[in-house]
């Protein structure tokens, strides 16, 4: 069975959603985050190893650039600061703490695999304070290429020594799930509300609606997969 558990982090873990009051204040519209977070992945497939890779920070604000110009705002060089340097303090879902205490305490390995920079992630996890369950957190960083791509699950795997069918990917992103399932790794879909599972690909064997229900899965997977060998 899976027994290192590699954390997707923004969404996942962390609640975005908490940037909507600064999105109101720059934009007139706490709405214009979900544009912003959903143009982040299709342009952050252009930075790739082949091509010119810029860092999430980058990236979040060049985005952050298109979506003012879409809805004819002008967004000042302190609102683009505000909004990026929150997503370095974003709290977690309410019951993440105390599932990354039982995931812990259960004995699995864990650590974080995001498309956020090195430094961002490491101050994310500390702020929210979670950095005590976490062996690791990887960036994409190291490799300069974004997931979905199958190298960032690659790496992860290479860094920890074992092979992706070693790992398990937990995210509230089906296109995360996608991509660490094409690399190897098994699965499990966070499903918060307005999450729903790309259809035509098969299924995750965990799911849940949220990180309490998956995490309980996950741990019964682990101790059954104990009790069969």
């Amino acid at each position: 069975m899976p027994g290192i558990i590699v954390f997707d982090v923004n969404e996942t873990l962390l609640q975005v959603s908490r940037l909507a009051p600064l999105f109101e204040q720059s934009f007139g519209d706490a709405g214009a985050l979900k544009d912003w977070f959903s143009l982040l992945l299709p342009h952050s497939e252009v930075a790739t190893p082949a091509g010119p890779y810029f860092d999430f920070a980058t990236l979040g604000r060049a985005v952050l650039q298109m979506t003012a110009t879409a809805r004819a705002v002008t967004l000042s060089n302190d609102d683009e600061d505000r909004i990026i340097t929150a997503m370095s303090a974003l709290p977690p879902h309410p019951e993440v703490p105390r599932v990354l205490e039982a995931m812990h305490r259960a004995g699995l390995r864990l650590v974080t695999l995001t498309n956020s920079s090195q430094r961002v992630v490491d101050e994310q996890m500390r702020n929210a304070g979670l950095d005590v369950y976490f062996e690791r957190n990887f960036s994409v960083d190291q490799i300069r290429g974004y997931k979905p791509a199958p190298e960032p699950y690659l790496m992860v795997a290479s860094e920890l020594g074992v092979k992706t069918g070693d790992l398990r990917m937990v995210a509230g992103h089906a296109w995360d799930l996608v991509g660490a399932m094409q690399a190897g790794c098994a699965v499990a879909f966070v499903a918060r509300p307005g999450k729903v599972f790309f259809p035509l690909v098969q299924r995750p064997d965990i799911e849940g609606p949220d990180l309490a229900a998956v995490a309980e899965r996950i741990i019964d997977s682990e101790n059954s997969g104990i009790v069969a060998q």
